[in-house]
């Protein structure tokens, strides 16, 4: 029989004074300091005194606690710990809860959550299109599947049948699969490494050959190289919103979401660095870009308001019309190129007028080509490298239209730094 009665319990309840009294075998009746009462056991394990919890009183009565604390002693003398033996049967009911939870979720579930989560910054058009291609080629084959389930078979169950006729679409269903299951990792639904991942895992499995023809083939209208200053002196008299955002997509050859979501708090005018969040990128990775002088100028004549967005709209989103830029062009004789065809325009210039490694090119366009085996090796973003091909590109970009085609390699002498 323990030391303490109902009617202990009771006194100890009423008179409130802070401290511990002991019932006996290890277990404490505790007044806290703020008034709160509970039941304690303290033990001694390799000499070491520990205190564990037992519940509140009254939700647990002194019968229930000599219970627990019996239940704790026989831990005790079995050689465990009993904070550490409580502490791990609570993390294997939350990972039998978690493999219930993965069980239930769906990766069409998935799919939805991950668009609700990242959507808002995508354009309407993008939006739609991102879940219409799920709906049509992933869902009727995965979507009542477990993310944990997914494997190699399954993901080439939704790509082989159009990888030879669709690849490019097929590419871009692979690259959705592959954020879908990697967001689900991070919930903890599924271990192991990605099916859907392309480099060293279905590159072995699928074409690279139809995979880099569907890329060539896609050539977005995009104005000659030669034709761009003269283009650049146009927007440069024009002082309206979309204007100034058209000079910074060419200037800084960002994708046009990039720049008609891009916020201030994203831009570091002192060392002229456009910062990305994963979140904002394609491809899900952090991306640094350098700015130009002149597009540095650009950004500090711009009016600041009370959005955060750097280019802001009247709609819903916030921001400028995704379509605004093109609207612009349209008006200004333009409707045979598109906002992200200057993006191949700065392609074209780099590879004829400059002397500037492949790589550092691609990585401008945020297109890392190396392996993951070059990555690890090479963490670096290249970003000095970059800035000088931005200082390059926007001093040609700003030149005369009076030049025609000179190349500025003949003209200004940009070699590639």
């Amino acid at each position: 029989m323990g030391k303490l009665t109902s009617k202990t319990v009771d006194s100890l309840v009423k008179a409130a004074v802070p401290g511990k009294t002991n019932d006996g075998d290890g277990l404490y009746f505790q007044v806290s300091k703020s008034g709160g009462l509970s039941w304690i056991f303290r033990y001694k394990l390799d000499g070491r005194s520990r205190e564990m919890g037992l519940g509140p009183f009254p939700a647990v009565t002194l019968g229930g606690a000599r219970q627990l604390a019996a239940d704790q002693r026989k831990v005790l003398a079995a050689g465990s710990d009993p904070l550490a033996t409580r502490d791990a049967e609570k993390e294997a009911r939350r990972e039998a809860e978690r493999e219930a939870a993965a069980r239930r979720t769906t990766f069409e579930d998935l799919a939805r959550d991950y668009q609700k989560a990242h959507g808002s910054g995508w354009s309407d058009k993008w939006r739609k299109g991102w879940l219409s291609k799920l709906n049509r080629y992933a869902f009727p084959i995965i979507g009542k599947l477990s993310a944990g389930s997914i494997q190699t078979e399954q993901v080439l169950a939704v790509l082989r049948p159009i990888w030879g006729t669709k690849t490019r679409t097929a590419d871009e269903v692979r690259g959705q699969i592959e954020q879908i299951l990697d967001a689900a990792k991070t919930l903890r639904l599924r271990e192991g490494d990605n099916p859907a991942r392309w480099r060293g895992h279905l590159d072995n499995l699928l074409s690279k050959a139809e995979k880099k023809k569907a890329r060539q083939r896609q050539h977005l209208p995009a104005i000659q190289w030669r034709d761009l200053p003269k283009l650049m002196s146009e927007l440069s008299k024009d002082p309206s919103r979309d204007a100034a955002a058209a000079r910074l997509l060419i200037l800084s050859v960002a994708r046009t979401h990039m720049v008609q979501f891009a916020q201030w708090s994203e831009l570091d005018l002192e060392s002229e660095k456009w910062s990305l969040p994963a979140d904002r990128m394609k491809m899900r990775k952090p991306f640094a870009i350098p700015l130009s002088t002149q597009a540095t100028e650009l950004l500090k004549a711009l009016p600041r308001t009370s959005s955060p967005y750097v280019f802001p709209g009247q709609g819903r989103s916030g921001v400028m019309h995704a379509n605004a830029i093109r609207n612009l062009l349209h008006k200004l004789g333009h409707a045979d190129i598109t906002a992200h065809g200057f993006r191949s325009t700065f392609r074209d210039w780099a590879n004829e007028c400059t002397h500037y490694p492949r790589e550092v090119c691609e990585l401008a366009l945020a297109h890392d080509e190396r392996s993951q085996t070059e990555a690890a090796y090479s963490r670096s973003d290249l970003l000095e490298k970059r800035r000088a091909l931005m200082t390059d590109w926007a001093d040609y970009c700003l030149s005369s239209s009076q030049r025609g085609g000179n190349s500025p390699l003949t003209d200004s002498g940009l070699s590639g730094r």
